[in-house]
């Protein structure tokens, strides 16, 4: 009997090793083995950025891409992608083959861009959803920018709580396509008197508005998907110049590190004054103790945008982490309500959000658990500024005084007559002295 129950041991464990082997030559799929490339750009969220808002990622009516594809919740909008599609073919009359004959010669870079295996779809299926989701997003852009005829009672259009979900979900990172699809299926659908980037941005411009002369800028930028190419639109676009690197050595610089509270800054002389002129939102200035913020309406658009932005820029190594440092900035101005009040105040947050606690709650857990740099991020000389800024000197004495002292109109009125006080008295004393070393004199 042992003798047998040790044969039987010795074949289970030869299986086991046979499917070890086997496991060891799949390749993995959740996080695909070429995720690290710079040719992968569309990912999959990380789980500790789900942790602190999951609907922020995921889409709400519409689905673009693999990942969401065939959820029963998005149907609604996925019926009328065919409508559209109806629409380009019926009137540039290009069969659906042409189309599909490009996106299928695309297919192994197509696959390239996904971090997560995309293997079930076959090669025709995914042809024809980067047909179907590219052209309904080109149709939508071309009836937005009315180089195309509208039906003026298209639901798409005419109710209007779909076209602010829509503009969101297309900005999801798990919801999108690459953008050299869009580029190709643009170019070869029909001529054009603007390019597909003017299009995007007058699209969006609808969410954000924008200087005609700002987005102009922007006409012949290219971006890995639409959720990149519009976050470049905005890092491309700031002032260059007053947020360049001036210190190449800051590693050992004590300075370099979180600023502190907007409340706190005013204690020590910082004057906050709202940008009108910027071009980004980026772009913020500090001189002579004053902190320039571009206004921002903080909303759910703005909300959903920048976590997108952030949990893109956190898993795509080589890009730019300019939209997680302006979220980290801002987040270090806004610790409690009282300095999302303050920032109100001065016009630098119009409030669309909700509560002034809910906007400090949002900016606070945005910021966790993100791979912040203080070192390397585009703001990092403003920060050695600013901090030593609030080293002591005159201002932040003067600073101090004026907020012990005059703050409030009561603490005002009782400094004043402290000082009424101490000033008669001085008068008292010179009086009586006086006339005693005039007599002797």
């Amino acid at each position: 009997m042992p003798e047998n129950t040790n044969q039987s041991h010795v074949i289970t464990i030869d299986q086991e090793v046979e499917n070890m082997k086997k496991q060891m030559k799949e390749p993995p799929k959740l996080l695909h083995k070429s995720a690290g490339k710079n040719s992968c750009c569309i990912f999959r969220v990380p789980p500790s950025l789900l942790e602190i808002n999951k609907e922020a990622y995921q889409p709400r009516i519409v689905s673009i891409g693999p990942y969401h594809y065939r959820n029963k919740d998005l149907e609604m909008i996925q019926e009328h992608k065919w409508r559209f599609l109806n629409d380009m073919i019926t009137r540039t009359g290009k069969p659906l083959g042409f189309f599909m004959n490009i996106i299928v010669k695309m297919d192994g870079k197509i696959r390239e861009c996904y971090s997560e295996s995309i293997d079930h779809l076959e090669k025709n299926d995914l042809a024809k959803m980067m047909v179907l989701d590219g052209l309904f997003l080109i149709e939508l852009f071309r009836k937005v920018g009315k180089l195309v005829t509208t039906n003026q009672d298209d639901p798409i259009f005419k109710m209007g709580w779909i076209s602010p979900f829509l503009m969101r979900d297309l900005l999801r990172i798990e919801n999108q396509i690459p953008f050299f699809v869009l580029q190709e299926l643009f170019e070869k659908s029909e001529p054009s008197t603007r390019p597909l980037q003017s299009l995007i941005l007058e699209f969006f411009n609808y969410m954000i508005d924008r200087k005609p002369e700002v987005l102009e800028k922007c006409e012949n930028l290219e971006g890995k998907h639409l959720l990149d190419f519009y976050r470049k639109s905005f890092i491309e676009t700031k002032n260059r110049k007053s947020n360049a690197p001036k210190n190449n050595d800051k590693s050992n610089n004590p300075s370099l590190k979180l600023i502190r509270p907007a409340t706190k800054l005013v204690n020590v002389g910082v004057t906050f004054k709202a940008n009108y002129q910027a071009d980004s939102f980026l772009d913020i200035e500090f001189q002579n103790g004053l902190l320039l913020i571009p206004q921002i309406n903080m909303d759910d658009f703005h909300s959903a945008f920048f976590m997108n932005c952030m949990a893109f820029e956190q898993c795509y190594s080589t890009c730019p982490k300019d939209i997680t440092t302006y979220v980290v900035f801002m987040g270090c101005l806004m610790s409690t309500s009282t300095d999302v009040g303050l920032l109100s105040q001065n016009k630098i947050i119009e409030n669309y959000f909700g509560t002034d606690k809910e906007i400090a709650k949002f900016f606070k857990n945005v910021g966790k658990d993100v791979a912040f740099d203080v070192k390397t991020h585009y703001l990092s000389d403003l920060f050695v500024e600013l901090n030593e800024y609030c080293k002591n000197g005159w201002h932040v004495y003067w600073a101090g005084l004026m907020h012990t002292y005059f703050e409030s109109p009561w603490a005002s009125v009782s400094a004043f007559a402290a000082f009424m006080l101490l000033s008669l008295a001085a008068l008292q004393t010179f009086y009586t002295v006086f006339p005693y070393y005039h007599k002797k004199g």
